[in-house]
């Protein structure tokens, strides 16, 4: 994050001090969210924590979490309610049929799932007719973050609901940042996904087309990362093995962020696109890309796409 990011009163670095610990019901503790509910007991707070999974649950408990296997009652007498859910839909009827008359009026609600934005935005509004303060915030930094607490959040939602909201979103993070109204933070998430899907497969291909010509490819990386080539995909995420630094491609491509997310992502962000007529030539092509990537690879990380060169 450059100085201007980090002088942002819209930015909250997490060095400031958090106030009072709070009641927190979790729903959703899958790859994400168990680490993300674990931290939050690490903060201090009291976490009533939920899932359909019965390994899951016990795997929050042993975190230091009060396990439920009822979300309506995970949402009881609590200050906060946090879900990380997989899509629109389940986040919608998650907060209608267990949140909404279960968590007290006034709690503040916070969506960390990635979703579509028009769904973001109508379930906002039924919180806040309902007499609860709301936001979406979606996070990057993936299982690695989400367990070291060290993720970002994109927050879309009032002033007031932010403010509320950022003590909640302190204990998970490094850095808050408040995007603008409702569903701003699923906007920012989407629009950053699809930028970084399309700068990873341009880093690919320069890599793999250096090869060929006959460059040592440690050197490409030595070249390109000090000059115009600079990006996130190269400098800090190097997709080929061996070369740059270490990542997933490391590994051979396990761990990191799926390709499937990815192509979830994507496909999120044709779908905003296409109601707003924005033009989106390299996203399209992306998510073709990712499309057929993760017919065979769907589990491995996203930068796994340089195999298809």
């Amino acid at each position: 994050m450059g100085s201007r990011a980090a002088g942002d009163p819209s930015v909250r670095w997490v060095d400031e001090k958090r106030r009072e610990n709070m009641k927190i019901a979790f729903i959703g503790l899958g790859n994400m969210g168990g680490g993300m509910a674990a931290n939050l007991v690490k903060a201090g707070h009291s976490v009533n924590a939920f899932d359909l999974s019965p390994e899951a649950r016990g795997s929050a408990e042993s975190g230091g979490c009060d396990a439920y296997d009822d979300a309506e009652r995970a949402c009881e007498g609590v200050d906060a309610v946090v879900t990380m859910l997989p899509n629109g839909e389940i986040v919608k009827a998650v907060y209608e049929n267990d949140v909404f008359g279960h968590a007290p009026e006034g709690a503040v609600l916070l969506d960390c799932s990635t979703i579509d934005v028009a769904t973001a935005k109508e379930v906002i509004a039924k919180a806040e007719a309902a007499g609860y303060d709301m936001v979406d915030a979606p996070v990057s930094g993936g299982i690695a973050a989400a367990n070291g607490g060290t993720l970002t959040f994109m927050v879309g939602g009032t002033e007031k609901a932010f403010a509320r909201a950022e003590e909640v979103l302190q204990a998970m993070g490094k850095a808050v940042i408040h995007a603008g109204d409702a569903g701003a933070g699923q906007t920012a998430k989407i629009c950053n996904n699809m930028l970084l899907a399309i700068s990873m497969i341009g880093t690919a291909e320069a890599m793999k087309m250096a090869e060929k010509l006959g460059l040592d490819p440690q050197k490409f990386y030595e070249i390109s990362s000090q000059s115009s080539g600079y990006c996130w995909s190269l400098n800090a995420y190097t997709p080929m093995p061996g070369v740059g630094v270490e990542s997933p491609a490391d590994n051979d491509y396990q761990g990191g962020f799926a390709t499937a997310l990815m192509l979830k992502d994507l496909r999120l962000a044709m779908d905003a696109a296409q109601d707003v007529d924005a033009t989106t030539v390299l996203g399209a092509k992306a998510t073709e890309i990712y499309e057929k990537l993760a017919e065979e690879h769907g589990a491995l990380d996203f930068s796994s796409v340089i195999k298809t060169l």
